[in-house]
């Protein structure tokens, strides 16, 4: 039997991403796509904007990010695009819509193209809950990020381009540790 898990033993300079950010909310996406960077980068990615590993698209809010996101995912570019975004409950029924279309959406393009894109699109009932999950308390954008490395290599191994590795040097996803939360 053969088990297939994403690792991180392939080489990184090999990977490219896509960041798809929604602006509104900008005070929580920024730490989102911070987090997200610091991840990316302990992981020998390149995360610079000029670079050539990581391409960055920002996008007015959530809503606009599955589209955008479907367009670099056809592109064939990537081996998986993160998707952030900030959307925070109000006081009239905006925040469902928008909530429930962007996660149909982020789903559908993953399904749709077979690329891993990651749901990283906080949805929260106050400003301070969002900054608590950007930077305050922990930051989810490395995790995102930690998300999209796993998929890249599990999608690639599925697809037959990456052979599983059962290498001591370098630890299962599961066994990973976040450290920018604070226990």
């Amino acid at each position: 039997m053969t088990i297939f898990e994403g690792t991180f033993t392939q080489d990184p300079s090999t990977l490219r991403f896509a960041i798809v950010i929604g602006r509104f909310n900008d005070l929580v996406t920024d730490k989102l796509l911070a987090g997200c960077q610091d991840c990316l980068k302990r992981h020998g990615i390149d995360v610079n904007p000029h670079g050539t590993q990581v391409d960055y698209v920002w996008v007015p809010g959530s809503f606009e990010v599955p589209l955008v996101a479907r367009q670099l995912a056809l592109s064939g570019n990537y081996d998986a695009i993160i998707c952030l975004g900030a959307i925070i409950r109000g006081h009239t029924p905006h925040f469902d819509y928008v909530a429930a279309e962007a996660a149909k959406g982020i789903a559908a393009v993953g399904f749709q193209t077979g690329t891993p894109v990651v749901f990283g699109i906080l949805t929260t009932d106050t400003m301070q809950q969002a900054l608590e999950r950007a930077g305050i308390k922990s930051n989810l954008g490395w995790n995102y990020a930690l998300n999209a490395l796993e998929m890249a290599s599990l999608m690639g191994q599925l697809r037959g381009q990456v052979t599983p590795n059962n290498s001591q040097a370098s630890l299962p996803v599961s066994q990973m540790k976040n450290p920018m939360i604070s226990e």
